[in-house]
Order: structure tokens, then C-alpha cells, then sequence
């Protein structure tokens, strides 16, 4: 199999099509405890002009930099099944996109964005977690909503139209796997699993395609790893 195109500190990163790394992954029979991960929902997002419009009228949303092709397909069942055959874990972002490949769960999350429905939002109030683990389903209360975040005094940058809270991460990584395991994330995006992963004391290994959102995924890790080393 191919080396990383970065690797550091328990975080491995590759950089090209997942069903390639995957079929490479599989055909050598490496196993990850956990994919935790939020792939293309299909709705072709990424040219419906977000980046262009304005919030409220307030400001211009941020310029996202990627293809704009990356949402035209939604997860292919061949996906699912090669990341079935690499983990004993699967938590899917946007698992109601996907009901006629993903097999029945009572192990869904519920990701409530506007926490209560105080804020208008152009994408949908709640985002849906699919995850394979047989255990009752859990509501995510963190408000991420344009300009709004839940901590405001901390805000991350964002560099992605479907780019999602660290601390999100951060809970369905702490509940379903445990320390010093590792985490595969085939559809990166700009690493907030991976950032998840590092605060929560696990290894991470992301595979993404885009060159501009890998170089922003590296960049952060590297400066979360970084920050890590620093003497407090």
C-alpha cells in the first residue's frame, strides 16, 4: 500500500480518491476501530451559489476554495461496504440520504444546530447521524448557524460549506470508541475529525481529494499538534 502524503504524531493523511485508498486498505486487510466520517450527500451543494449570497445582509459568506463538483454524488453502496470491511464502528453523517444502502440502526444522532429553533438557518435544523452501533439514539445540541457559533468567545474559522463543529466530532468520537484507538475518516473534508481525534486522545487516519481542503486539513492538525507540544 501507499505511503501517507503526511504523517506525524499518530496522524496519518492521504491524499486522493477514497475508493482507491479503501480498495488498497482492504486488499491488505488493515482494520480501523471506528469510521466516523461525513460523505458527499448528493445534493449539489456546491453550485447552489451559498458562497455568493449574503447572511440576513449582513455579510458575504466565506469564499470556499474546493471543487465545486464535490457534492454531486451521494454515498455509492461499494463506499459503505468497503468501509464495513475496514471497521467495527461506522457513524455516517447524513444517514437519511442514504436509507436504501444503510441497514436498519437504532444508534442514530441528532445533531440540533439551532438549539431550540432561535435561529433561521439555510440548511436544515438538525443533521442526522447514522451509526451501526445497536444503542439508543442521542440528541447533539451545539449551535452552528453562520456568523453564530456556540462558542463565541472560541470560534473556528470556516473554510467548508458542510464543515462541521469539533466539538460535534469530539462527542461521537468520545462515545464510540475509546482512548488510543484509531479513527478513519475517508471523506475528511478540511479535518475536523482528525482534530477531534487529537483532543480526544485517539490516532487518525484521513483520506481526502481535494488538494485545497487536504492542505487546510494538514495545516490545521499541524497546528493543533503544535499547540500540544507547547509547555503550559
Amino acid at each position: 500500500m501507499r505511503p501517507p502524503d503526511f504523517e506525524s504524531d499518530g496522524v496519518q493523511l492521504y491524499r486522493g480518491d477514497c475508493d482507491e485508498v479503501l480498495s488498497e486498505m482492504r486488499a491488505e486487510f488493515v482494520k480501523f476501530d471506528a469510521v466516523i466520517t461525513d460523505p458527499p450527500y448528493g445534493e449539489n451543494i456546491g453550485k447552489m451559489g451559498f458562497t455568493n449570497s449574503t447572511d440576513g445582509g449582513v455579510a458575504k459568506r466565506n469564499d470556499y476554495k474546493g471543487g465545486a463538483d464535490w457534492d454531486d454524488a451521494g454515498l455509492k453502496l461499494w463506499q459503505y461496504q468497503n468501509m464495513e470491511q475496514v471497521s467495527g464502528v461506522l457513524a455516517i453523517f447524513g444517514g437519511n440520504f442514504f436509507a436504501d444502502i444503510l441497514p436498519v440502526s437504532r444508534g442514530w444522532y441528532a445533531w440540533d444546530k439551532k438549539s431550540g429553533g432561535k435561529y433561521s438557518n439555510d440548511f436544515a435544523d438538525i443533521e442526522l447521524v447514522w451509526t451501526n452501533q445497536d444503542r439508543p439514539a442521542r440528541v447533539i445540541s451545539y449551535i452552528w448557524h453562520g456568523m453564530i457559533q456556540q462558542n463565541m468567545k472560541d470560534k473556528e474559522r470556516r473554510f467548508h460549506p458542510s464543515q462541521k463543529p469539533v466539538n460535534v466530532m469530539v462527542r461521537l468520537v468520545e462515545d464510540l470508541t475509546s482512548e488510543g484507538d484509531t479513527v478513519l475518516d475517508p471523506f475528511m473534508g478540511v479535518g475536523s475529525t482528525g482534530l477531534a481525534c487529537l483532543k480526544s486522545g485517539r490516532s487518525f487516519v484521513g483520506i481526502e481529494r481535494d488538494p485545497n481542503y487536504f492542505e487546510i486539513a494538514k495545516k490545521r492538525i499541524q497546528e493543533a499538534q503544535l499547540q500540544m507540544r507547547m509547555p503550559i
